[in-house]
């Protein structure tokens, strides 16, 4: 929102305040101002002039030579290269040592003939484009009004004027108005104000009528104003909308956009010739089109709301009017239209259109029901000034419901929020200030006007206490009592498994929670588990994953594809299997990804491949540092290699799965070789955190391995158990190091060695013990498994 100082000075007195200053009260006093422009700043030497004459330069076709009065003894010789300068006009000139943007005037010679200054546009002052009349866009200005010659421009333009800029959230649409600003800064400054009036004397009854045939449009006004004059705007009224950064078309529309940033309700004027006698507000049907006055066909829908002439679409209500009822130069009667249209209606109508207006971001964020009438009286009475004309009665259909309500807060309730111990009297005079009508002791009645729609809670009356009073005057005290902070149990662990992790050399790596159906559906995906979006921005980003590998190997390929052979990648985050009630069920899971060599050290000649036992240390550094205890049992798994995939057990239960993707899937679908990765659920990964500690034994440990032959379908993890149940306390540490499966045993068979540690901490093992549990050891493999010693 722009707010010209000049124009806010006409209702409240800041002609004290330099622009600077009175930004840096808005803003102490909750609104932020993102600049301050003083629009003539680097402007001087600058007048009216009349063009005496104007004559073909004699050396070039594009050059006029001018003699132009600027209120001195004698007429200056200007050369100008504009194509509309002409004999009669009066124009704008920059005399000789006159400044502009970047650039000061001196006399000069261009092609021969002397040039005592320059004729200038209003892009040349520093007007935006946009601004300015498409006439003149690449032309000179003239003035249309008589003014008079000599006059210093910048008083005749307002460019001695400063424009503030609101950043506004939201919430303050009150702001989005000279209306409202005025009562803020009135509230700050603690000055009397004033507020846009309107003074109309209807002639006649209007013929017009209207009907309301939609819910999104609860109150509609109309009037019309017959034998008007379409002109070009007065000076004062051009420079307003010119700082306001609008750009001046004619009287009529002018005034609708005057008025509508001066009181904040967007108006629309029709011509009442065009438009006939009929008002029908209703919704668009599908497929209807209408051409608007940007002249862009616009097809809508049913969601739309437009206005017609009972047929027809004549306007898109809220958003932009049509060009088959724009006023043009040849219209004599119009019709003024305010209203209250939903604003989510609105919203949703400029998005699908792709078409916003200055009328939408008003409607979008709700305008004030009671200011519909005085906008409209406002802008007739304004127009018959400017444009001439007779006012016929107002039409209205629906109800202006007022916004205006009552929110109850104690004084005590404000206090304990800000931290202080403001009294009654001063909460009161705050609020006051604001136009907030308070009643009551302890606990206040505050009256909320229409006006302000973002005020609803008691938190909303306090926030308004605290800025007026001033934010820097808020005491600074520290809480009563301080709580230690930590941090929930889940969080430690996700900190310990990223810790972990990157610290047997993965890097960590973020994932998209969409993905497709396809790649959903892979290790172990259900496809009837699967939730899918219900407006999924491609077929790509359609479901939620059900598992992290997939999104780990896209992450994988892309940097195999660049020549980043070696990669070894996990992941922390949710998954989502299955719809619970009423939302998807998800579950934390700690993922992993490794491809290429786990260790390349070219200097020892030491270049080490990833296989399943390089993926499966990582899951072992993993629990082992959690202190947890899990086994190994080989499965069968979708897209996972049949004969190197584990799943990984804790206390009986399935908590993950780790190995090779199959060779099928890893290449054709991932482009990629041997690749391993690994899953568990990470919550399944919460251990005991008791640590405990011994000392270091003193005395000595016996050794003993054990090879045993035994069918090649048991398990060495089976093993392993019925190896730590028989052993007893004096086994200490298991460790397989030989499978071997070949010559020297069955077709049917393999030879597993285990290298045993017993150990006693308080006291030296004797020879005899170490083999009464070694031997029955072998006793419990040979009567569980049917294992021999290998010989």
């Amino acid at each position: 929102m722009l707010l010209s100082k000049k124009w806010l000075n006409q209702y409240i007195d800041v002609s004290d305040l330099s622009g600077e200053a009175l930004g840096d009260l808005i803003t102490k006093n909750g609104i932020e101002v993102e600049s301050v422009t003083n629009r003539g700043e680097g402007l001087s030497g600058i007048v009216v002039g009349r063009v005496l004459s104007c004559e073909k330069h004699p050396e070039a076709d594009k050059l006029n030579v001018t003699k132009v009065d600027i209120g001195e003894c004698d007429p200056v010789q200007i050369v100008c290269g504009a194509p509309n300068v002409r004999e009669g006009q009066h124009v704008i000139v920059a005399k000789v040592g006159a400044r502009l943007p970047g650039l000061k005037i001196k006399k000069a010679k261009l092609r021969g003939v002397e040039s005592q200054g320059m004729i200038c546009s209003l892009e040349e002052l520093g007007f935006e484009k946009k601004q300015i009349r498409e006439d003149e866009q690449d032309g000179i200005h003239t003035f249309r009004e008589s003014v008079q010659v000599g006059a210093d421009v910048l008083d005749l333009l307002d460019l001695n004027d400063e424009v503030i800029e609101l950043g506004l959230t939201p919430n303050r649409s009150d702001c989005l108005s000279l209306y409202g600003i005025i009562h803020e800064v009135a509230a700050i400054l603690e000055r009397p104000y004033t507020l846009p009036t309107a003074d109309v004397t209807s002639s006649s009854p209007s013929e017009v009528s209207i009907e309301l045939a939609t819910p999104n449009c609860s109150y509609y006004a109309a009037r019309e104003v017959k034998g008007v004059t379409i002109a070009e705007s007065p000076q004062w009224l051009k420079n307003i909308l010119i700082a306001e950064g609008v750009r001046p078309i004619n009287n009529i529309v002018d005034v609708t956009n005057y008025v509508m940033l001066e009181i904040g309700q967007p108006l629309h004027a029709f011509d009442a010739k065009k438009l006939g006698n009929s008002i029908v507000v209703r919704q668009a049907e599908n497929g209807e089109e209408m051409v608007t006055l940007d002249d862009v066909t616009r097809t809508l829908d049913s969601s739309m709301m437009v206005i017609t002439d009972g047929q027809a679409p004549v306007a898109i209500a809220g958003v932009m009017g049509g060009a088959n009822t724009e006023v043009d130069l040849s219209t004599t009667d119009i019709i003024l239209e305010s209203a209250y249209f939903d604003p989510a209606s609105v919203r949703k109508t400029s998005r699908t259109l792709g078409l916003r207006s200055d009328s939408s971001a008003r409607f979008e964020k709700g305008v004030d029901p009671e200011r519909v009438m005085l906008a409209l009286d406002r802008a007739a009475q304004l127009i018959v000034e400017l444009g001439g004309g007779a006012i016929h009665d107002a039409v209205r259909s629906g109800e202006g419901e007022s916004r205006a309500r009552e929110i109850q807060v104690s004084i005590d309730y404000i206090n304990k929020r800000l931290g202080m111990t403001l009294d009654r009297q001063t909460i009161v005079h705050i609020l006051e200030r604001l136009g907030l009508a308070t009643e009551g002791d302890d606990v206040l009645t505050v009256h909320i006007p229409s006006r302000r729609p973002d005020l609803e809670l008691p938190a909303d009356i306090t926030e308004e206490v605290a800025r007026l009073y001033g934010y820097d005057s808020l005491p600074s005290t520290l809480p009563a009592s301080q709580s230690k902070g930590y941090l929930p149990a889940i969080n430690v662990l996700r900190r310990q498994t990223r810790r972990l992790l990157q610290g047997v050399g993965l890097s960590q790596a973020i994932t998209y929670s969409l993905t497709s159906e396809a790649h959903a559906t892979r290790f172990g995906g259900e496809t009837d588990q699967l939730v899918r979006l219900a407006m999924p921005m491609s077929e790509e980003r359609s479901v939620l994953r059900t598992s992290l590998v997939p999104g780990l190997l896209e992450a994988a390929r892309y940097n195999t594809a660049r020549q980043q052979s070696n990669v070894a990648l996990y992941e922390t985050g949710r998954v989502y299997t299955e719809h619970g009630e009423t939302l998807p069920r998800e579950k934390e899971r700690v993922a992993g990804v490794v491809t290429g060599l786990w260790m390349d050290h070219r200097s020892q000649g030491t270049r080490i491949p990833v296989d399943y036992f390089v993926a499966k240390g990582i899951v072992d550094t993993l629990v082992q540092t959690l202190r947890l205890d899990v086994t190994y049992e080989a499965v069968s798994m979708p897209d996972m290699h049949p004969g190197r995939t584990a799943n990984i057990l804790m206390d009986g239960e399935v908590i993950g799965y780790v190995g090779q993707v199959h060779p099928g899937t890893s290449k054709d679908v991932y482009g990629m070789k041997e690749v391993y990765v690994f899953e568990l659920d990470l919550l399944a990964l919460r251990g005991d955190e008791t640590l405990l500690y011994q000392d270091v034994p003193r005395y000595p440990s016996i050794s003993r391995d054990l090879a045993l032959v035994l069918s090649r379908e048991i398990p060495a993890g089976t093993v392993e158990q019925t190896i730590r149940q028989a052993a007893g306390p004096l086994l200490i540490d298991l460790v397989l190091f030989d499978v071997y499966t070949g010559e020297n045993v069955g077709a049917d068979e393999k030879s597993i060695a285990f290298s045993l540690k017993f150990q006693d901490p308080s006291r030296t093992l004797q020879d005899e013990e170490v083999t009464a549990a070694y031997e029955t050891i072998v006793e419990a493999v040979r009567a569980t498994h049917g294992a021999e010693l290998r010989a």
